[in-house]
Parts: C-alpha cells; sequence; structure tokens
C-alpha cells in the first residue's frame, strides 16, 4: 500500500511537472517574436515589453487569492480551470489585430497562469510531503526546461507567423490539461480553508515579507532580461533569438536541478544565494556594458541563465518552509511580490531605454540585484533551511556530549 502511494505521488508529481514545462514555454514563447510583433503591429519597443507587464501584473495580483479558491474548490480543479483559461486567451492571442488588443489577451492569459502555477507549487509538494526541497527543485527544474523549449518553439514557429506561437501554446496548454485530468490524483482539501485576504495577510510575516522583496528585486533583473535582451539582438533572425535563450533556460534548467543543491551542501543556503545574486550582477553590468554588442548581449544572457538557477531554487525552497503559514498561502504570497517584480521591469526597461539608453536599461536593473543583496545580507537569519538547522542542532549536541 505504501508503495502504490509513492508511486501515485510520484505520477502526480511528474505530470504537474510536465504541465509546470509547458505553462512556462508560454513566457519564453514570445522572446524571438518580439521584433517582428512590433514591426507587425506597428508598436515600439516599451509597448511590446507590456505584453510581460500585463501578464505578469494579473499573474501576480490574481496569486494573492488562489490560496482561497483552491482550498475550496480542490487544488486540481483549480489548476484545470486555468489551463483552460490559458489555451482559451493564448488562441485569442494569435488573432490579434492590434497591440492594445494583444497586451489585453496576455493579462487574461495571466489570470489562468495565476491559478495553475501558485496552485501546482503547493501541490508538487503536497504530493512529495516528506521530500520539499526535491518538489521544489522538480518545479524550478520544470520551469528552466520550459523557458528554455519555450524560445525554440517560439522561433520555429514565429519563422513563419508571429501568430502560430500563440497557438502552438493553446494547443500544448490543451494537451497539459487532459494531463492533469488523467494523472493527477485528486488532492485533498486542507482542514483549514484560506481566508480571501489570507494571501495578503500573509506578508505581515516578516520573514515571508523580506523573502518576497528580495524575490521582487531579483525578478526586475530576471525579467529585464527575458523582455528586454531580444530587442538587443539586432540581426538574429527569430530562430536564432530563439537558440539565445534556449540556451539561457538549459542553463538555468542546470544549475536548478544539479548545482544549486550541492553548493548548498558544500557551504550553505546564504553563501550559495549571494554567489548566485553576485554573479547574476556581473552578467547584467557586461551586458549593460555591451548593449550594442549583440554577440557580448547573447553570451551574457545564456550565462545569466546558470546563475538565475542557482537563485530560482533557493529562493524558492526557503519562501515556501515557513512553518507558521499553510502552504497553499504562502505560496500565493510568496508568488504575488515575486511576479509583482516581473512586471515592473520590462515596463520600466522599455522606458529607461527610450528616455536614456538601453546601457542604462541594465545597470539600473544591475542596482536592483544590488539592493537584493543588502537585503539577504540583512536578513540572512531567513536563509537557513530545516535541513541546515537539523544539522546545526545536532552538531550542537555532539558539542555538548563531548
Amino acid at each position: 500500500m505504501l508503495m502504490e502511494n509513492q508511486n501515485k505521488g510520484l505520477r502526480s508529481a511528474y505530470a504537474l511537472a510536465f504541465t509546470c514545462m509547458v505553462a512556462f514555454m508560454g513566457i519564453g514563447l514570445v522572446d524571438p517574436i518580439l521584433k517582428t510583433i512590433a514591426v507587425k503591429l506597428n508598436a515600439t519597443p516599451a509597448q511590446t515589453t507590456l505584453l510581460f507587464t500585463s501578464y505578469m501584473l494579473v499573474t501576480g495580483i490574481i496569486m494573492l487569492f488562489t490560496g482561497f479558491i483552491s482550498t475550496r474548490i480542490g487544488a486540481k480543479r483549480t489548476i484545470s480551470i486555468g489551463l483552460i483559461i490559458i489555451v482559451l486567451f493564448a488562441a485569442l492571442a494569435g488573432r490579434s489585430q492590434t497591440i492594445s488588443q494583444l497586451i489585453s489577451l496576455r493579462a487574461g492569459w495571466g489570470f489562468g497562469n495565476a491559478l495553475f502555477l501558485s496552485t501546482a507549487l503547493t501541490a508538487i509538494v503536497s504530493v512529495m510531503p516528506e521530500k520539499t526541497e526535491q518538489a521544489i527543485m522538480l518545479y524550478e527544474g520544470s520551469m528552466g526546461i520550459g523557458m528554455a523549449v519555450g524560445p525554440l518553439v517560439g522561433g520555429a514557429l514565429g519563422s513563419f507567423s508571429w501568430r502560430f506561437p500563440f497557438y502552438g501554446v493553446a494547443i500544448l496548454m490543451f494537451v497539459a490539461a487532459m494531463t492533469i485530468v488523467f494523472l493527477l490524483e485528486p488532492i485533498a482539501k486542507p482542514v483549514k480553508k484560506a481566508r480571501f485576504f489570507a494571501g495578503a495577510v500573509a506578508l505581515k510575516n516578516h520573514r515571508l515579507r523580506s523573502i518576497g522583496i528580495i524575490a521582487l528585486l531579483y525578478n526586475f533583473g530576471f525579467f529585464t532580461i527575458l523582455a528586454y535582451a531580444p530587442f538587443l539582438l539586432v540581426g538574429l533572425t527569430e530562430m536564432q533569438v530563439g537558440f539565445v535563450f534556449f540556451g539561457w533556460g538549459i542553463l538555468l534548467a542546470i544549475a536548478s536541478v544539479f548545482v544549486a543543491p550541492r553548493l548548498e551542501q558544500k557551504m550553505n543556503t546564504l553563501m550559495t544565494l549571494l554567489i548566485g545574486l553576485g554573479f547574476f550582477l556581473v552578467c547584467l553590468v557586461v551586458i549593460g556594458i555591451n548593449a550594442d554588442q549583440p554577440v557580448l548581449v547573447a553570451f551574457g544572457v545564456i550565462i545569466a541563465g546558470f546563475f538565475q538557477g542557482l537563485v530560482n531554487t533557493l529562493l524558492t525552497t526557503v519562501a515556501m518552509e515557513n512553518k507558521t503559514i499553510e502552504r497553499s498561502v504562502a505560496s500565493s504570497a510568496y508568488s504575488f511580490i515575486r511576479f509583482t517584480g516581473g512586471a515592473i521591469a520590462p515596463f520600466v526597461a522599455g522606458k529607461i531605454a527610450e528616455k536614456w539608453s538601453a546601457h542604462w536599461t541594465f545597470y539600473f536593473a544591475g542596482l536592483m540585484i544590488l539592493i537584493g543583496i543588502l537585503f539577504v545580507l540583512r536578513n540572512q537569519q531567513y536563509f537557513i533551511t530545516a535541513e541546515e538547522e537539523e544539522k546545526e542542532i545536532e552538531m550542537i549536541d555532539g558539542k555538548e556530549l563531548l
């Protein structure tokens, strides 16, 4: 019976991971076609980056309330509804006639994304209750693979028409929805239902709020690369831009799944996080200095993916290990702050580039990461995982016995 339950849990976890991968493909899918969309719909780069802002802003806001929804109708139903909404709005996005229509439809897409992503993170941890860190690595790994494959699919389909990638996402998300319906085992609803404003109230928790602010600052750099770097890759085709972000996503996935846990064991969470943020800062400055050199920008983007992978896994792990807050609520609150950074960055990046230059866009993103590092140092007591706490207690007990 135990073995059967474990197999069901793994099957559910892999079904969720596959679906997460497909969902994250939708984020990076538009990277290779941003320049084409700007030309075809007569939009400026700043207007085009609003495709990310509307998507991420709605995602972040709705995530505050996903705990309220999922604890009432169940995780599986919440995820399924979210996926169907994504299918609908992705298909409609492919039929857009103006940049305003496309921005609005991406916002609707973000609504479905919020229901899905926040709940999926909680669900993966729930079906692997004794392996929280491994569950989060699976989630972050699927994110990396999705963001790696997404630009390739976007580049390949975008070579024919900028509309095709949106239709491609709709089809893939429909497949993902069917995967959830048939392979995800029902997840028991928590005994205690989350209140409507539970996500907002959870932000009173200093630990969760501090980690969330660090994630917001970090995501500012993350989405500056994702939303604005494609405009610097002048002379590259849609497929070539897709390959650049494919390399970025592959390194992100490798670092998330394989490198982060090993560095964490050899050093600790705090030092590994500081290394990731520090080198990510360097990558942003290098891209800023060489903003008019497409080859060097591409190189900087790809290398940045590795250090972003380290940061992603560690921040999510620490945020989800809050024993005083229900996981679904912690996930909602953390994801709200995290995605808010992703919403602000593309808009600000475009405006800075318009007013000054693309160089300053990446310098400003680097400044946000620097402030994030200072926040980490100020709140370093929160970057001790449950496993590290156990090891520390064992060491203290061992010394007392001696």
